[in-house]
């Protein structure tokens, strides 16, 4: 999951900080729970300004730079499938009627996840042949020759 020591670090910062900001939603409602919400809050920030620091330490990436647009709409055909899930508890109080919309979400989802944005990202879509124009990154050997 991280590569060096201080990426797994400030990942370790970020997953336990995400987790106690979760608490502290819970319990809002509570003067402690305010007070959680306020150290899960700090310590993302830490996380986050630590990850924008070591960015500038990583290599280059491995694959093509791909489409900022197609990213963008790969992202919101995916929460796409997830808000038409949500919207449908909500129109229908059958049992029936949710499942169809749950179904109807998932399958929007995964024309996101697995259509949209893998090509979005220089690879092709799931089921397809591959794609020629990969660019590996250069390894630690092969920078030292």
């Amino acid at each position: 999951m991280a590569a060096s020591k201080t990426q797994g670090s400030y990942l370790v910062l970020f997953w336990t900080a995400i987790t106690v900001l979760c608490a502290g939603v819970a319990y809002i409602a509570e003067g402690f729970g305010k007070l959680v919400l306020l150290i899960g809050l700090v310590g993302l920030v830490a996380s986050l300004v630590g990850f924008m620091k070591i960015k500038p330490l990583e290599g280059r990436t491995a694959g093509p730079a791909g489409v900022p647009v197609m990213k963008l709409v790969g992202m919101l055909v995916t929460w796409g499938g997830w808000l038409v899930t949500v919207i449908g508890l909500h129109l229908v109080s059958s049992t029936g009627g949710r499942i169809i919309f749950a179904l109807a979400g998932i399958a929007v989802s995964l024309v996101g996840i697995i259509g949209l944005l893998p090509t979005a990202f220089g690879r092709s879509a799931a089921g397809k042949a591959g794609s020629t124009s990969f660019v590996a990154a250069k390894t630690t050997m092969e920078h030292t020759r």
